[in-house]
């Protein structure tokens, strides 16, 4: 999708199979109790982390615990403790473009049942991704409203957490998305803001990019522009590796610009920060030696932090480089690189 090296990055998810797995969870009317961990009785049961620290919910389903369940059937006990390090955190449900409210109640609804938040990607906007790998989006402006009201309609009152539309803005800042394209994206954003905020449970956070992509200075007024008032906060580092520190430190610096509103942090793959060495500009792309970051947690010690969050799904793929399946796809062995390499 870029050819330059500015930290931008591919979002590497399958959204279409993520609104198949949403809808499921409505239509089967999951508990979201435990789970078999992936098909095997010997594997103990994901279960959810402490809500004071962690109130996101763990989906027992997820491709990690699924992996882990197999590897336990195989016999294959170390690598699925491994993959258990991942499955057992919460990780971000991206929603797909089919069946938006299906899948939206499917997964707030398992949350809800097992007393935790549901944590939510929207990644629909038209022209997404500027044509590339990630390429697809609704098919115009009224599709895209239909499908954020979709959204929240499925939502209803339940809690949730929504990380709206990685890389919207930034591809308006550098020029990736058209310009006759930008007036329109305002206006979805901003639309998209309140009516998600109509929902009473509803926290949203509009996405702000990395630190190793545009600095605050560039970055401040598209987002007022994109109504970032009328959100909870913005999220930085999705589905990047810098570091906490400095993405916190780009963090603030942005605050403090946009009337000081709180942010959350993708530290999904951060724990050995970003990858520095071949081709820069496919950093982006399943680099070698990367590591799990912080665990999700709402207990940063920073109040302008409101979460750590994995809203990048650790183990799906970046895309068909160095040696990857398709962008989203399970790819146990860089699955397993992350989580023996965490600290």
């Amino acid at each position: 999708m870029y050819g330059s090296y500015s930290g931008r990055r591919r979002k590497g998810v399958r959204v279409a199979a993520a609104g198949a797995v949403g809808a499921a969870l409505f239509l089967a009317g999951c508990s979201s109790s435990g789970g078999d961990g992936g098909d095997d009785a010997s594997l103990p049961p994901m279960k959810q982390q402490p809500k004071g620290s962690d109130p996101y919910w763990v989906n027992p389903e997820g491709n990690a615990a699924k992996q882990a369940g197999a590897l336990a059937k195989k016999g294959e006990d170390e690598k699925a403790e491994l993959i258990r390090k991942i499955a057992e955190q919460p990780t971000a449900e991206w929603i797909g473009p089919e069946n938006a409210e299906a899948q939206a109640k499917g997964y707030t609804e398992a949350a809800e049942k097992a007393d935790r938040d549901a944590l939510l990607v929207l990644y629909n906007i038209p022209h997404r991704d500027c044509g590339q790998f990630s390429k697809g989006g609704a098919a115009d402006g009224n599709a895209y409203r239909t499908w954020t009201d979709q959204v929240a309609k499925g939502i209803g009152d339940r809690p949730a957490t929504v990380i709206l539309e990685p890389d919207a803005v930034l591809h308006l800042v550098d020029g990736c998305t058209p310009d006759e394209f930008h007036e329109e994206r305002y206006d979805l954003l901003k639309g998209a803001i309140k009516r998600l905020k109509q929902q009473p449970k509803v926290r949203v956070y509009l996405d702000a990019g990395n630190a190793g992509w545009k600095s605050p200075d560039s970055l401040f007024e598209p987002l007022q522009w994109a109504g970032i008032a009328d959100a909870d906060g913005f999220s930085v580092n999705v589905s990047n590796f810098q570091t906490t520190e400095v993405s916190k430190e780009f963090g603030k610096k942005l605050s403090a610009k946009v009337g000081g509103k709180p942010f959350v942090i993708d530290t999904s793959r951060n724990g050995n920060g970003p990858y520095k060495g071949g081709d820069p500009a496919e950093s982006w792309c399943n680099p070698p030696g990367r590591a799990l970051g912080e665990k999700p947690t709402t207990k940063t010690g920073d109040e302008l932090v409101d979460a750590f969050l994995w809203i990048k799904r650790p183990g799906e793929s970046d895309g068909d480089c160095k040696g990857g399946p398709k962008a989203g796809e399970w790819y146990e062995e860089y699955a397993l690189e992350l989580a023996r390499n965490a600290k």
